[in-house]
């Protein structure tokens, strides 16, 4: 396909396939409206959306990128792992990937329980109802969804709010069940014949674990990301160089819930389609 659009990539996003709001056929046109050159689908733990996503990139003339974004855990602490150019079709790989979905579910009905015992009573019945509001069919449901129905139900005002004080790693109602190691991710993603890459590290408070990922056969680095400061993108520059890792960069789009962008507009972190080259040949 020849380059079309603004010669960058924006390398993270999401859609109704795990915990985003739009379609993957919608996250591929907002891409080409916003003038991208490329798009990677990263859903977690599902590569559900990727067949979508890359037939509509067909349609519009804008290269898509096949990944995943699988959930591990570390030291205590949620850590994303991105696979891309992965073989999203291969049966036994699918299959693993939805072992990873049934963890998941259960860390939903831990969170559930506990906001019922914090006095937010909501049930996963609202919270599968809201998932499919938002045109989900299939695939993995998430905190975002939890948040939106604390929204919904008036017990937080924002998904800011509802992730600040009750869903994210500090919050009272945050609940991480045992899960994959990000060295078995690592595994998991070359197996299938993909590049992987650690998501968003600046999130992780802990830069020691960032460097033994790396050790372990990380290929590169998330240097670019709507949660990152220009301190942390210079910090993980310099790594990714002494190491000499992969440079990549997103935006962690999920769409709009409630009037809020989680984590950024798609489109507002990005790199050059060479990045694309070098995750390909890896």
């Amino acid at each position: 396909m020849a380059v079309t659009g603004n010669g960058q990539a924006d390398l993270h996003s999401h859609t109704t396939a795990s915990d985003g709001t739009m379609r993957p056929a919608e996250v591929v046109a907002l891409a080409k409206e916003r003038g991208l050159s490329a798009v990677a689908i990263t859903d977690h733990d599902t590569v559900d959306g990727i067949k979508e996503a890359l037939e509509a990139g067909e349609r519009l003339a804008i290269t898509v990128v096949p990944g995943v974004e699988i959930s591990t855990i570390a030291e205590g602490r949620d850590i994303h792992m991105l696979g891309y150019y992965i073989d999203w079709e291969n049966e036994d790989w699918r299959a693993k990937l939805g072992t990873l979905v049934s963890v998941r579910d259960r860390r939903n009905d831990m969170i559930v329980e506990k906001l019922c015992e914090l006095g937010c009573v909501i049930t996963m019945e609202e919270v599968i109802a809201e998932a499919r509001a938002k045109g989900k069919d299939s695939g993995s449901i998430g905190r975002p969804h939890i948040a939106a129905v604390l929204v919904n139900k008036g017990y937080v005002s924002s998904m800011q709010e509802a992730f600040d004080r009750y869903l994210g790693s500090d919050g009272a109602a945050y609940r991480n069940p045992p899960r994959l190691h990000p060295f078995e991710a690592i595994a998991w993603i070359k197996e299938a014949g993909g590049t992987c890459i650690i998501a968003h590290p600046g999130l992780y408070g802990n830069d020691v674990l960032v460097e033994q990922i790396i050790e372990a056969g990380a290929d590169g680095i998330e240097v670019y990301h709507s949660d990152h400061s220009e301190a942390d993108e210079a910090r993980y520059l310099a790594l990714a160089q002494r190491y000499g890792l992969i440079v990549t960069g997103g935006s962690d789009y999920h769409g709009e819930r409630n009037g809020h962008v989680f984590h950024g507009e798609l489109g507002s972190k990005s790199v050059g389609l060479e990045v694309l080259e070098q995750l390909n040949h890896r």
